[in-house]
């Protein structure tokens, strides 16, 4: 038994180093001197200036290795400041890696995310420069989490949005629990900022110009759900009819859209919204 155990831990730590190694990576240059480190489906914003580099997200202890080992491929400068989008553990985990001395979060955010504590929080906006770059964090308010920021970077005038909203891909699977219309909310306040270029923690870049379509696919969503539920209809027939064909060219569409429609259908349910 105990040459099984031995056996099956070994067969897991390769597995885990595999997964590691198979893991897609790299950092592209998004506008100026602004970038995006991609770490599979999920991405970093970094930012070198010549006073220190600026990451936003960690992702994971694996990926801040990784970014922090091949820094050097765009600048020779440190991180010296981690900014948290939120502290959701597939965005948040592993920032100790990355070595900076300022960390920036939300005034909800926990006490320390994964072991690092933040030195700076603010509640509404904080702005700061560092090596000719302007920072300017904005609360969303709550939805997707209580904690989420976007960061618009300067000159190059980049919004970095995490999770709330991306180019032409649906919302992720059920929201994941969330007070929805307090989402719609979140991508509202994205609509407001000033900014041009749309980098997002999921799916490709775009322009500011794709946020919108984000609440509106969300509200016609909601209501469509809605007006379903009214009419007695089940979640099965709901998806059946409801088939959001605007959206049809959006990133997973056909695996997304049934969970969209389950995870409205809940939400509207449990806020006691459809009698």
């Amino acid at each position: 038994m105990k040459r099984i155990t031995l056996s099956l831990a070994a067969c897991l730590a390769l597995t885990t180093s595999a997964m590691a190694q198979d893991a897609t990576r790299a950092i592209e240059n998004v506008a100026g001197g602004v970038y995006r480190f991609q770490n599979n489906f999920h991405y970093a914003l970094v930012v070198p200036t010549s006073e220190g580099t600026v990451v936003v997200d960690p992702i994971n202890a694996e990926a801040s290795g990784w970014l922090t080992e091949n820094l050097s491929q765009i600048t020779d400068q440190p991180v010296t400041h981690l900014i948290y989008s939120h502290s959701h553990g597939d965005h948040a985990s592993g920032g100790a890696a990355l070595g900076a001395t300022t960390i920036i979060a939300h005034d909800n955010a926990p006490a320390d995310i994964d072991g690092v504590t933040p030195t700076e929080r603010f509640a509404d906006t904080h702005i700061f420069d560092l090596g000719g770059k302007t920072f300017e964090l904005t609360y969303l308010g709550p939805g997707h989490g209580e904690d989420m920021i976007a960061v618009v970077v300067r000159p190059e005038n980049v919004g970095f949005i995490v999770d709330v909203a991306s180019p032409e891909r649906l919302p992720y699977q059920t929201f994941g629990g969330a007070n929805i219309d307090d989402w719609i909310g979140q991508v509202a306040k994205v609509e407001s900022l000033d900014f041009e270029t749309f980098a997002p923690g999921h799916g490709r870049v775009g322009t500011h110009d794709e946020v919108a379509p984000n609440r509106e696919y969300i509200e016609t969503l909601r209501a469509g759900v809605l007006q379903g539920l009214k009419d007695g209809k089940s979640v099965e027939e709901i998806t059946a009819e409801l088939t959001m064909d605007d959206y049809m060219g959006w990133s997973q569409y056909e695996d997304w859209r049934p969970m969209n429609i389950q995870g409205m259908a809940e939400y509207l349910t449990n806020a006691g919204l459809v009698n």
